[in-house]
């Protein structure tokens, strides 16, 4: 069974069609235990917010993403635990907080932080932390 650690960026192209929402999708069969940080619904949401602004999605579009989300099996962890460690990361890896938090959970849980960032992904895929990172294309 692998372990996933799933960020903002490919949740999203499980319901938008996007570049790489094909290769997102298929981290959703089975047997792939999917783990996001507790804060990764608020982070959809600004998303699909942001997307209603520009006239991309419905309100009731978004509506439907947020209530079909709450329904996929994803553990959720809590940030605060993982708080120092992600500070640490983000200061001396020029990471944002935010992304930093999905790596250490990704290291904690022995997993991979799964993204369709791709300039975090370039980033992380230079340094020692390119074991705990998956660019969205190479799922198998």
């Amino acid at each position: 069974m692998s372990q996933y650690v799933v960020d903002a960026s490919v949740a999203a192209k499980w319901f938008l069609n996007e570049k790489h929402s094909d290769a997102a999708c298929l981290i959703l069969r089975r047997g792939n235990e999917l783990h996001a940080p507790d804060f990764f619904l608020l982070e959809i949401d600004n998303l699909l917010v942001k997307r209603i602004r520009r006239g991309d999605i419905s309100r009731r579009h978004a509506d439907e993403i947020r209530a079909a989300l709450r329904r996929f099996d994803i553990s959720y962890h809590p940030f605060t635990p993982m708080r120092n460690e992600a500070f640490e990361l983000a200061s001396q890896a020029c990471l944002s907080l935010y992304d930093s938090l999905y790596i250490v959970l990704a290291i904690l849980i022995r997993g991979r932080m799964v993204t369709a960032d791709r300039k975090l992904y370039d980033a992380l895929a230079r340094t020692l932390l390119c074991e705990h990172v998956l660019w969205v294309e190479d799922l198998q």
